[in-house]
């Protein structure tokens, strides 16, 4: 997400993380991210969930090619008061200097990255931490502003900004700022919520900005300051389009691109057709979920696959299917874990799915009825495994993502199962086998997930 006080005399371009994602930026460990927002003139960015993909010591390896700060202030190393990143910075320019501050929620931090890519690393409560900053910084500096990556986990759906459903709100970066004193402006990151304009906080004044994530919005906060009285007003601020099919690619940063799927050109594979538009949702049954699963569940010849639709990163177009289109949807480097549960725990599952903590889990081999009139953890009404009736004492396999079967997402119940297999394939292979398998692809219906609302 990117704050710029667009064709101003004096602006900034900032961003609230997750930069890493998609085939291009697998194949470079993140390194080609960092040179495209180092030409597109970012001057500062906050550490995301997403940049820890490929494991915390190929993150310092890569961070090191930004040409701007790349903060953190709240993780550590673990048992030890040594920060993993830098904590702030000052940028000067046009006789203003900002302080700039980066935080990441515990959430965030412990919930959506997989533990062994931050095993010896710690997430602490960001708010005292950003206070001792701010206390030392404003005596320094025109502006604070602190860049968050927290809030609830972002929907995977493309068109979130017109489904509230999907919206996750900003209730961490609002506590944040009613916490926190001498901080002029937060732009969060993570929830891909978005706000059309600045939010204040009407006990700290405080100013809040978000865009809804994804590369879809760009957010535009035009500031007045009395460097005096140091008081900030708000002049304008709104979130811009980014109509990217419209707008002729920058040469610089399409060189950056090209040498990449140069280098890669396994990515450039075609290897099948698909036929109908396969679409994401994050709280709901999706075509393009119920693909997925079937995959993962004939893989690995489990009874019930199981995707987390947070992992579903892109839609899928009709026609020509390359590797990098579904890198693209899936680009993660877990393995696949076959876990076995009985049919208490896998209830459980099915329950907690429709608390929608982190969407609706999309599945093979499982028909399910939900009422959501009814209250979490009373939704359930009714759910067969391949035709058959969920028994309490029976096991059943399940096979899912490294991340999801280690407790992931909140599947605490996955965590406390029987590990069956842990395949030396990954999700992605799986997928992109089950595809060059078939070459035509006709994603399934919906209408294994049935939801009374």
């Amino acid at each position: 997400m990117g704050w710029r006080n667009w064709q101003e005399k004096l602006s900034f371009l900032f961003d609230a993380g997750d930069i890493f994602t998609g085939a291009l930026s697998k194949v470079t460990y993140g390194q080609l991210p960092f040179d495209i927002y180092s030409a597109m003139g970012y001057e500062c960015m906050t550490l995301g969930n997403h940049e820890f993909e490929y494991g915390w010591e190929k993150l310092l390896e890569s961070k090191q090619r930004a040409r701007f700060p790349v903060l953190n202030a709240n993780i550590f190393y673990k048992g030890t008061d040594i920060n993993y990143g830098q904590s702030y910075t000052i940028l000067e320019k046009g006789g203003v200097r900002i302080g700039l501050i980066g935080s990441m929620g515990i959430e965030a931090f412990k919930y959506t990255i997989n533990p062994i890519h931050v095993k010896e690393l710690e997430v602490r409560d960001p708010i005292p931490i950003v206070q001792k900053w701010v206390d030392q910084l404003r005596s320094e500096v025109d502006l604070i502003v602190v860049l968050t990556h927290q809030n609830k986990s972002a929907p995977m759906q493309s068109d979130k900004e017109v489904d509230p459903s999907a919206q996750r709100g900003f209730d961490e970066d609002y506590a944040m700022a009613g916490a926190l004193k001498g901080v002029d402006v937060i732009l969060g990151g993570h929830s891909d919520n978005g706000l059309w304009e600045p939010v204040r906080h009407p006990k700290t004044g405080t100013l809040i900005g978000i865009t809804f994530g994804q590369g879809k919005y760009l957010g535009y906060m035009k500031l007045s300051l009395n460097k005096e009285s140091k008081k900030v007003d708000l002049i304008d601020g709104k979130l811009i389009p980014v109509i990217a099919d419209r707008i002729p690619p920058a040469p610089r940063i399409k060189s950056l691109i090209d040498a990449s799927r140069a280098n890669n050109p396994q990515l450039t594979e075609v290897i099948g057709i698909n036929y109908k538009t396969g679409f994401r949702k994050y709280n709901a049954e999706s075509n393009l979920g119920n693909f997925m699963a079937d995959a993962i569940k004939e893989g690995a010849k489990s009874d019930i696959g199981m995707i987390n639709p947070g992992s579903i990163r892109a839609d899928l177009d009709v026609g020509e299917i390359t590797v990098e289109e579904i890198v693209n949807i899936y680009p993660f480097i877990d393995k696949t874990v076959t876990v076995e549960i009985d049919g208490k725990a896998l209830l459980e599952l099915i329950e907690y799915s429709a608390s929608l903590t982190y969407g609706l889990v999309q599945f093979s081999g499982l028909e399910i009825e939900y009422d959501f009139r009814k209250p979490v953890g009373q939704r359930l009404i009714d759910a067969t495994v391949n035709g058959k009736a969920i028994v309490e004492m029976n096991k059943y396999s399940v096979s899912c993502s490294s991340f999801v079967a280690g407790g992931g997402d909140g599947f605490s119940m996955l965590k406390k199962g029987k590990v069956l297999a842990r395949s030396e394939k990954k999700q992605i292979d799986y997928l992109l086998d089950y595809i060059r398998a078939r070459k035509d692809i006709y994603l399934p219906d919906i209408g294994r997930q049935t939801i009374h609302k």
